[in-house]
């Protein structure tokens, strides 16, 4: 057993030392406040043991860094909303600061979850490449709202055939009236099954079950006995919560796929807020089996080592538990599939909704030049010289280019 450590960005005001707005973090999340206190005296003093602890500060861009050890015993274990009250409470509320940002979070065996029920191999057995190790190749229905139950099946149907492994709704489409959910999931279902008896792959499809927090379970335990092969929830909308009560129900007996909507207004300041790699930590602990975590060439901000990092926290061993498998989104076409897979390597879902149903000859063309693209990155031959023999690619990068 150890304590949580988490990592901070910040900028003190021009007339706080760094020492003292560090030591004001540390203090505001464990057990100080502004003033003396005379609730704390000698028969209270076992209050102490769980004060928190400024560990290191060190010069980082314009402002400073710090370590702080958090103690175990102010945790309550698989509370995940309370470890958020401490390691990303008040604090961004300090008027001693300017700024600050969490980093990052070493979370402690006894705090860490259980974690995914398929993780990566559990997922690439479900879609038959366990053995190929290439990476899976994603759609997002478009356009994300809109379509009826029969459209979006036929949508998906198109996908499958063309090759795709994994087709979600997008985050915005849960249980409207122009496309109710349980009419979605079983028209996108029966067409899976016609795909796959066609070509014999099984393709996962994502639905959203996101919703509030009273109704989640039975949505979920719902599309579950309507058919679901995978479940889709937006995680920072719903709650770590939502994830974690999903994946520890032994009635939830498919993936769990992870949505991030909404993680820019808390990672996109680079001084200020939380960046995306404690979601991520916190996303594994909770038991999701796919999280998006950004791409190297694609519409949203975000730089290539941030993406390695979060998808390095998803993948490297950690005990019992499994890894996440990194979901590549936002602006993805056959021509940036090299650069995707030349920089983030094989265990990636490439997702594609406009790259794949902008295709001029529609979406099971789409999908054929997404999986055309993977192919020859892994074989090493660029896009260029692969679509001279494969028309479906060919026409993707006359209509995109490449990266």
């Amino acid at each position: 057993m150890k304590d949580l450590i988490a990592t901070y960005y910040f900028k003190p005001k021009s007339d706080v030392t760094p020492e003292f707005a560090a030591q004001a973090i540390c203090e505001e999340q464990t057990t100080g406040t502004w003033t003396d206190l005379k609730t704390v005296n000698d028969q209270t003093s076992y209050v102490h043991a769980l004060d928190g602890e400024v560990l290191e500060i060190v010069p980082s861009a314009n402002g400073f860094q710090t370590k702080l050890s958090f103690p175990y015993e102010i945790f309550e274990p698989g509370n995940i909303p309370q470890y958020l009250s401490v390691i990303a409470g008040n604090l961004f509320g300090l008027g001693k600061l300017e700024s600050v940002r969490l980093l990052d979070i070493d979370i402690p065996k006894g705090l860490d979850g259980h974690g995914p029920k398929f993780g990566i191999e559990g997922v690439r057995k479900l879609v038959g490449t366990e053995k190929s190790r290439r990476p899976h190749v994603g759609t997002i229905i478009k356009p994300k709202v809109g379509l009826n139950p029969k459209d979006t099946a036929e949508v998906a149907y198109q996908a499958a055939i063309g090759g795709v492994d994994l087709i979600k709704d997008d985050e915005t489409l849960t249980d409207q009236k122009f496309c109710p959910l349980y009419s979605r999931l079983n028209a996108v279902m029966d067409a899976l099954d016609r795909a796959r008896d066609e070509t014999g792959r099984q393709v996962l499809y994502a639905v959203n079950v996101t919703t509030g927090g009273d109704k989640i379970q039975e949505v979920a335990r719902n599309a579950v006995r309507n058919g679901a092969n995978m479940l889709m929830v937006d995680v920072l909308t719903a709650g770590f919560s939502a994830v974690q009560c999903l994946a520890g129900d032994p009635a939830i007996t498919v993936p769990i796929h992870v949505h991030r909507t909404m993680h820019g207004a808390m990672t996109r300041n680079p001084e200020h807020g939380i960046a995306m790699l404690p979601i991520a930590k916190l996303v594994r602990v909770c038991g999701g089996d796919q999280l998006h975590t950004g791409t190297v060439s694609g519409k949203m901000g975000g730089k290539a080592a941030e993406v390695l990092d979060v998808n390095s926290a998803l993948t490297c061993p950690a005990g019992k538990i499994l890894p996440v498998f990194p979901v590549a989104s936002g602006g993805l076409h056959p021509g940036k599939v090299s650069a995707e897979i030349a920089t983030l390597g094989n265990e990636i879902i490439l997702q594609a909704g406009g790259g794949i149903h902008g295709h001029p000859d529609g979406t099971a063309a789409g999908a054929r030049a997404m999986r055309q693209a993977v192919d020859a990155a892994i074989e090493g031959v660029s896009a260029g010289e692969y679509a001279k023999t494969h028309p479906e690619l060919r026409k993707a990068l006359e209509k995109w280019g490449s990266v």
